[in-house]
């Protein structure tokens, strides 16, 4: 097998001697790539963001954003990252001569003072500025406004040259203030054609690697197929299963965790497929997030709901739903959209596949009916898919942050009677719950304000809350209630109008 080995800035290097733990960001840092930096060791705050070369949703390659101090960096193996030091162009001499576009705007518009948040942030905008279909989104060529006449001022996320704020929501600035860096994002014009970087989205993305990495007592295991997978996870039951690590990640950071054998899948093209049948929409378990929401382009209204609201467009980037799913975790947001939605795991192992409700999967606080050597290959939400449909995260920021509690809605409503009612929540008990309680308040009543309160009622009955340093145990009941009342008055507000 072929040593491991990584493309940075151009240049290839191998990957030993380093840990097969030893993530990105480190491996970067000890080459003297220094304006990678560790701020937060968690994925919140984007100081360490880089740019990956990946298979696009729109072109042949996409320049995607991830947080490297949370990437394996034996996960790279066979890919190409680009840091903030190798967006400018060099001379001759490969000395950085000329800023990128993104860098330039940074500084004019006094985007930097402390500098230590700046490299995160020029990655991932130059991520947006790179994204194939931004200048569908854009105003007059000239930036002179967008195509409702708002240049941003009003407080709106996209800009006059359809860059969308997002971008940056997983990147923090203590002493800038967001607004210069928001008028460079919207002053960002559109890659000129001799834009390397540009030009190398028309070429394939590299495509992924057999890895077997081992240093010491320790190894990084990539398979190339699901079937040699579920084969490795029956010789190795002990194995860490690792997609966008975006769990793992923090694992190995802060609490020091590590693992004799880690084995990753979110290469494996059988857990990459997005197919819409007659009766279902699979979705390949390692599909990004942010694969997803855009290949999906708003087939499933809860999902494109749910999605600018988990954590940061750069965790997205790498989290998947079998990740989340994966964890158990109670506070998880997929699974309350993904209980609203009934949706089904197909699980594989050695021995073939199966198929479970996701309302039977968790049995226990981070347990489930997953077997030790089973994968998550797909989820399954069915068809047709329910009208009436809200998710309400309720967190203390608006953005990249974890809920304090989590409420899917997916009504049928017909003739002004609820037909159907689904109800998932998170953050209110040991594993994510179905309100089986309000459904059944629901279901057959008129959808008046009378049904609603009294429904709210016995929402705010459901699970098991708590207190936390997140939110107390009356708090997470009341917004149970107010959740209920809220989508009511959107759809009667929906009607009126």
């Amino acid at each position: 097998m072929v040593a491991a080995r990584i493309t940075v800035n151009g240049k290839e290097t191998p990957i030993s001697p380093a840990a097969p733990h030893t993530t990105v960001l480190d491996f970067l840092r000890e080459r003297g790539l220094t304006g990678t930096k560790e701020g937060c060791a968690e994925g919140e705050c984007g100081a360490c963001s880089v740019l990956v070369a990946r298979p696009g949703v729109h072109r042949p390659t996409d320049w995607v954003a991830v947080n490297a101090c949370l990437v394996p960096v034996a996960a790279l193996d066979g890919q190409e990252v680009v840091t903030s030091e190798g967006l400018a162009t060099a001379d001759a001499s490969g000395t950085p001569a000329v800023l990128h576009p993104v860098q330039e705007e940074m500084a004019v518009r006094g985007g930097s003072q402390c500098g230590y948040c700046t490299p995160g942030f020029i990655c991932s905008m130059a991520s947006e500025y790179y994204r194939p279909d931004r200048c569908a989104h854009a105003g007059p060529a000239d930036g002179s406004g967008d195509s409702d006449g708002s240049d941003g001022s009003d407080g709106s996320e996209h800009g006059p040259n359809g860059f969308d704020l997002h971008a940056l929501s997983g990147n923090l600035c203590r002493c800038t203030g967001y607004r210069p860096i928001r008028d460079a994002a919207f002053a960002v014009g559109m890659p000129a054609e001799d834009d390397p970087l540009a030009r190398r989205r028309e070429q394939s993305a590299p495509p992924p690697v057999a890895t077997r990495y081992t240093q010491d007592d320790s190894a990084f295991l990539r398979p190339g197929s699901l079937a040699d997978a579920v084969r490795l996870l029956r010789e190795r039951p002990e194995a860490v299963v690792v997609a966008g690590s975006t769990d793992w990640g923090v694992e190995v950071n802060i609490r020091s965790r590590r693992a004799g054998c880690v084995v990753a899948v979110d290469r494996l093209p059988e857990l990459r497929t997005l197919h819409t049948g007659s009766d279902h929409i699979e979705i390949g378990a390692a599909q990004t997030l942010t694969e997803i929401e855009r290949r999906l382009d708003g087939a499933v209204p809860l999902l494109a709901e749910l999605f600018p609201q988990f954590a940061s467009r750069l965790i997205r980037n790498s989290a998947t739903l079998g990740g989340n799913l994966g964890t158990g975790s109670p506070i998880g947001d997929s699974p309350p959209v993904l209980l609203a939605l009934e949706a089904t795991l197909v699980l594989a192992d050695a021995d073939g596949e199966r198929e479970v409700p996701l309302s039977d999967y968790f049995t226990g606080y981070r347990q489930s009916v997953r077997r030790p050597g089973e994968l998550i290959r797909a989820v399954r939400v069915p068809l047709p898919l329910s009208p009436v449909t809200a998710f309400h995260k309720i967190a203390k920021r608006r953005f990249d942050d974890i809920s304090s509690v989590a409420v899917a809605f997916a009504l049928d409503i017909e003739d002004g009677t609820v037909r159907k009612a689904r109800i998932g929540l998170g953050g209110v008990a040991a594993t994510p719950v179905r309100a089986l309680a309000t459904e059944a308040a629901l279901e057959g009543r008129p959808w008046t304000a009378q049904t609603a309160e009294a429904a709210a009622r016995v929402l705010r009955t459901e699970g098991t809350p708590m207190d936390d340093h997140r939110a107390s145990a009356g708090y997470r009941s009341a917004m149970l209630g107010q959740s209920l009342l809220k989508l009511y008055a959107r759809t009667t507000e929906a009607v009126s109008s």
